[in-house]
């Protein structure tokens, strides 16, 4: 879909709020996908733009990479507008989403679509297409009496929560008013909720859980672009990262291949670029 919007994302704060006096920075696996991914869509004529806090602009400046999406912008609040950034470390995204309008592809770093399906336009029924669906495994995705909240919160009982929830990665939206609608729901559970340390059931009811819920609720048609049961498969479309990090980071050989791949495949696809190596290559 030439002229589409594709938009990425980075907020510094769940790193820093981690780690006060530490130095941000990205691996370099990442920083390739992250480059590779958005190289690609602009080959397919799509317009890309980096979504940032303060910190991240100021990362990839440094980095002198800012030139790698259209468009380099400072929308996600520092402070994360008060919602606590270690429990909640995706939710950059979501304020990232809340200021680009419909129709809108949402790419993770870590996923590069090397082709696109077929994504129905701002005339067509209201639609979302989403990575794949997630099973409802209780240690992911507990149940709502899991949660602790503020005594003024309070679950929608109208909403059916057996969903499978939708894995974000890859998000196409089509519907400014849903896309609102699920943004709004979201962050007020993510301002009612209390500080612990579960740094993963609270964060995917947030941002995954709900968006399938909400759209059930509303009659929205889904799309998944993969097969959960076959993820690890190699994908000719789609590369997604995700589950491969940490073996990466713990095997320095495997890692290495890894970035050899990416090096050449920015050589041969986009000579033009070739002059970012360098500056990743740098981090070691």
């Amino acid at each position: 879909m030439e002229g589409l919007t594709v938009m990425y994302s980075l907020s510094t704060l769940p790193y820093f709020a981690k780690n006060p006096n530490g130095r941000f920075s990205m691996e370099r696996f990442e920083l390739y996908t992250a480059a590779i991914s958005s190289l690609v869509r602009r080959r397919a004529g799509n317009t890309t733009i980096m979504h940032c806090d303060t910190g991240g602009a100021e990362y990839f400046c440094k980095m002198g990479l800012s030139d790698l999406w259209n468009e380099m912008v400072i929308t996600i609040p520092t402070d994360l507008d008060g919602i606590n950034p270690k429990m909640f470390w995706a939710a950059g995204k979501l304020f990232a989403l809340r200021e680009t309008d419909c129709p809108v592809l949402m790419l993770d770093t870590d996923f590069i679509a090397w082709q696109l399906p077929e994504l129905p336009g701002m005339s067509e029924a209201s639609c979302i297409v989403a990575a794949h669906r997630e099973p409802l495994s209780p240690r992911n995705y507990p149940d709502i009496s899991h949660f602790k909240t503020t005594p003024d919160y309070s679950f929608d009982t109208a909403l059916n929560f057996t969903v499978q929830p939708l894995n974000t990665a890859f998000l196409y939206m089509n519907d400014n008013e849903f896309k609102q609608y699920y943004i709004g729901c979201s962050m007020e559970f993510m301002k009612s909720a209390l500080p612990c340390d579960d740094y993963l059931t609270y964060m995917v009811y947030a941002e995954q859980r709900l968006l399938a819920v909400l759209a059930e609720h509303k009659g929205i048609k889904v799309k998944a672009i993969l097969e959960y049961n076959q993820l690890s498969l190699p994908q000719k479309r789609y590369t997604h990262t995700w589950g491969a990090k940490q073996f990466m980071q713990n095997n320095p050989t495997e890692l290495e291949r890894f970035c050899k791949k990416c090096r050449n495949r920015i050589r041969n696809d986009f000579p033009e670029w070739e002059h970012i190596i360098e500056r990743i290559e740098k981090k070691r």
